[in-house]
């Protein structure tokens, strides 16, 4: 899958002609925050991450052709005052934003490990653009979900059209072998009456499911007898007959009426429902920084597609919730940002968590100086 557009870029001419900087030796820490042009940034990671990164989330500009600005006393998104101290200009439009978020993907997927995952941030005016050029930077093979992400509350906007209460999160993968914790989500008390209406007589609550599944075996072990019984014509076991036998012997198989054999499901021994593709997590109404997304939605993604001590990047970094969140989790991590409100805003944020939750961690700080050279200012 590929789009065409003026002026795009083969993959090699970007990967080849983007400058090569300095990098400093002292980096020591395994957290670090970058000021800097991304694009410059990310090339210059390739020297010491490429296949290293198993988690990247970025919420990027969305070609809204806004200024975000922070005030004193409020962080604006729409309107702004005189005072206001501008945060980022989303000025690109049409192919040249394209183009932009093209040229950082295709480095971003050298940077990715064989069982890396990176999650996409955007909306729905530009999202299916995107989704297109992520096909073909990751292959349209490992697209895994289109994330609906309920942003607010219902507006009441006069336009003629339906009101806009989310964005999208386009999640891929970079082969088919990638970490996944299943997220679960707690059953509540209407969940389980609905799911697990049976009570046994112990006033346990539980459900049952067939020991069978679609599709006939010829040779394997599952189209075998299981007390005496095939499984019905078209299915198969769902497991070997000895397998059903040993969940049999310990009371985990229940027989119909007809003797028709299925698996008991407790409740009580279930971690949760599975998470589905549309998830709430609202923007916070008072922002520390524009766009700033729930910590929340943050740790969702990185519990799922990460391991402790996995390295998790955010190249668009803003206000830093994303590293607060690795941190949090026990990952590693590094951002990037090219504003100088975003980096004061993520090292407020960062320089919290060593007196709330963190005794012993540290990271480091640099800035690109002439979009080339990098500084290594201090380390927090």
């Amino acid at each position: 899958m590929e789009l065409y557009y003026p002026e795009k870029k083969t993959a090699k001419e970007i990967l080849d002609n983007i400058p090569i900087c300095d990098w400093p030796r002292e980096i020591s820490t395994k957290n670090i925050l970058i000021k800097g042009e991304n694009l410059t940034v990310l090339q210059k990671l390739r020297e010491n991450y490429t296949n290293k990164i198993d988690l990247i989330y970025i919420d990027p500009p969305f070609s809204t052709s806004t200024t975000f600005t922070i005030g004193e006393k409020r962080v604006s998104t729409i309107s702004m005052s005189n005072d206001d101290t501008v945060a980022y200009i989303d000025n690109l439009k049409g192919f040249a934003f394209i183009e932009f978020i093209r040229e950082r993907l295709i480095i971003a997927r050298e940077l990715l490990s064989d069982v890396g995952s990176i999650y996409l941030h955007i909306d729905y005016k530009m999202g299916h653009y995107i989704k297109i050029i992520m096909d073909e930077v990751f292959g349209i093979e490992n697209f895994r979900n289109d994330i609906t992400r309920i942003k607010c509350n219902p507006k009441n906007f006069h336009r003629k059209a339906y009101g806009n209460i989310k964005d999208m999160i386009l999640f891929y993968s970079k082969t088919n072998e990638v970490i996944w914790n299943e997220p679960k989500l707690p059953f509540n008390e209407k969940d389980k009456e609905k799911l697990f209406k049976k009570i046994d007589k112990n006033g346990r609550a539980y459900t049952t499911i067939p020991l069978h599944a679609p599709g006939e075996t010829k040779n394997g072990a599952t189209s075998g007898l299981f007390k005496g019984l095939k499984p019905p014509p078209g299915r198969h076991w769902r497991c070997a007959p000895r397998e059903l036998a040993a969940l049999d012997a310990v009371g985990l198989v229940e027989w119909s009426s007809n003797g028709n054999p299925r698996k008991i499901i407790y409740a009580d021994e279930q971690a949760g429902k599975k998470r589905q593709d549309i998830w709430e997590f609202k923007d916070y109404q008072y922002p520390n920084y524009p766009t700033e997304k729930n910590i929340d939605l943050l740790k969702t993604i990185i519990s799922a597609s990460s391991s402790e001590r996995s390295i998790v990047m955010d190249f668009f970094c803003g206000s830093g919730t994303t590293l607060v969140a690795a941190q949090e989790l026990n990952r590693n991590w590094i951002g990037v940002d090219k504003s100088e409100q975003a980096i004061k805003a993520t090292k407020k944020k960062l320089n919290k968590l060593e007196t709330t939750f963190f005794s012993n961690y540290e990271y480091s700080y640099l800035e690109v100086k002439n979009n080339c050279e990098f500084k290594i200012l201090n380390k927090c």
